[in-house]
C-alpha cells in the first residue's frame, strides 16, 4: 500500500467533514505528495488548515454542483474520494430537489471530471440507506450507486476506475446519535430514544478509513465494498453511555422518526445472491447486464426465498460491556470524559 501512495495526489470532496478529517489524519503520515480538500465551507476549511498545518494539505473552495469547479480542482489528481453529500434525513425529506442536486448530479459531476482528468480511481461513499430506501436521502444515494455502475460500463477502458463503499452511521461522526446522547447526558437531560429494539451497526471513523483504503487497493470498476460489522440495540448503547458518564437519567421514548428504519441493511437479499464474501468484507460486483433482457425470462435464482439480507438485526449484537469497550476507543467519548 505504501508504494501505491508514494508521491500521489488525493482529492477529497466534502473533505471538511468527519470522514475527510479522519482520512487526512491517516494520509498525512504517509509519503503522498498532496491532499486537496474540496468543499464549499470556507470556515471549516480554515479550521482544518489550522488544525493540521501541513504543506501536504491544499484547500480548494468549490461545490460539486458546479462541474467547472470540480473539473479544475481535479487536475493532476491520482485518486478521488467522493464524500460530499447532503446526509441529514430530515433535510433531504423537506428539500428533495437539493438532495438530487448534490447527491446525484454532484456525484455525476465528480465522476465525469475524474474521467476527463484521467484520475486513476474514483471511490464514492454510499450508505446503508441506499438499500431498500424509504427516504429521499437513501433514494438519492441509491441512484448515485446506479450512476456509478453505469459510468463504470460506459467508461470501461481502464483509464478511470469507479467503485464505491457502503456503510451505516459512523459512530461519533457529526450529526450522529452518539454525540447527541452525550450532549443530553452532559446537560442532565433525559435520553430521547426512538425505539428500544432499534438496532444499528457500530463502525468507527478509523473503520471507515480502512474500508475506503481497502477499496482503493482492491477495487475493480463498478464494485461496491461493504465491511462486516457488529451491531447493537439503541437501548444498550444508551445504557453503556450512562455507565461511562456516570449518569442515571431516565430514557424518554419518542417513537420512530419520519424516514427512519428500525434496522440498518447493508446488503440486500438480491445483492447477496451475487456478492463475493471474505472474512471481513462483502464485494458486490458490477451489474453488467445490457438492454437485451430476453435471456433473463428463462433463468432465475430460487435462493431468494431462503437468503437473508445483511442487516443490523441478524449479525452479532454486542452486549453492554462490549459496547462500552467499543465506545472508549472513540475520540469523542475520551475527549468528553475529560471535560
Amino acid at each position: 500500500m505504501n508504494s501505491m501512495l508514494k508521491n500521489k495526489t488525493f482529492l477529497i470532496t466534502g473533505g471538511t467533514g468527519s470522514f475527510g478529517e479522519a482520512m487526512v489524519k491517516f494520509l498525512i503520515k504517509t509519503k503522498i505528495k498532496k491532499i486537496i480538500i474540496f468543499s464549499r465551507d470556507e470556515k471549516k476549511q480554515e479550521e482544518m488548515r489550522i488544525k493540521f498545518l501541513s504543506n501536504k494539505l491544499f484547500l480548494f473552495l468549490g461545490d460539486v454542483r458546479n462541474y467547472n469547479s470540480i473539473l479544475n480542482a481535479m487536475k493532476n489528481v491520482d485518486f478521488v474520494f467522493h464524500a460530499a453529500a447532503l446526509k441529514q434525513v430530515p433535510s433531504c425529506e423537506f428539500f428533495p430537489l437539493e438532495a438530487i442536486s448534490t447527491n446525484i448530479m454532484g456525484a455525476q459531476n465528480v465522476m465525469r471530471a475524474a474521467y476527463e482528468n484521467n484520475v486513476r480511481k474514483c471511490i464514492l461513499l454510499s450508505t446503508d440507506k441506499a438499500v431498500y430506501p424509504i427516504n429521499a436521502m437513501g433514494m438519492t444515494k441509491a441512484l448515485m450507486e446506479k450512476i456509478m455502475i453505469a459510468n463504470a460500463m460506459l467508461y470501461n477502458n481502464k483509464k478511470t476506475i469507479f467503485c464505491a463503499t457502503r456503510y451505516g452511521n459512523v459512530a461519533g461522526s457529526r450529526g450522529s446519535v452518539i454525540p447527541h446522547f452525550i450532549n443530553q447526558l452532559k446537560l442532565n437531560k433525559n435520553l430521547t430514544i426512538t425505539d428500544p429494539n432499534m438496532t444499528r451497526f457500530l463502525m468507527s471513523l478509523d473503520d471507515s478509513v480502512k474500508l475506503v483504503m481497502h477499496a482503493l487497493k482492491n477495487g475493480k470498476t463498478g464494485e461496491i465494498f461493504i465491511q462486516k460489522s457488529s451491531a447493537c440495540k439503541i437501548i444498550d448503547l444508551c445504557e453503556a453511555l450512562k455507565i461511562i458518564f456516570k449518569n442515571k437519567n431516565i430514557n424518554k421514548y419518542i417513537g420512530t422518526r419520519h424516514g427512519e428504519k428500525k434496522h440498518e441493511v447493508l446488503v440486500s437479499k438480491e445483492e447477496l445472491l451475487k456478492a463475493r464474501e471474505s472474512k471481513n468484507f462483502y464485494v458486490i460486483p458490477i451489474d453488467s447486464r445490457h438492454l437485451n433482457y430476453a435471456k433473463y425470462f428463462s433463468k432465475g435464482d430460487s435462493r431468494i426465498d431462503i437468503i437473508k439480507e445483511y442487516s443490523s438485526n441478524n449479525v452479532k449484537i454486542l452486549n453492554i460491556k462490549e459496547i462500552i469497550k467499543f465506545l472508549l476507543k472513540l475520540d469523542i467519548v475520551r475527549d468528553e470524559r475529560k471535560n
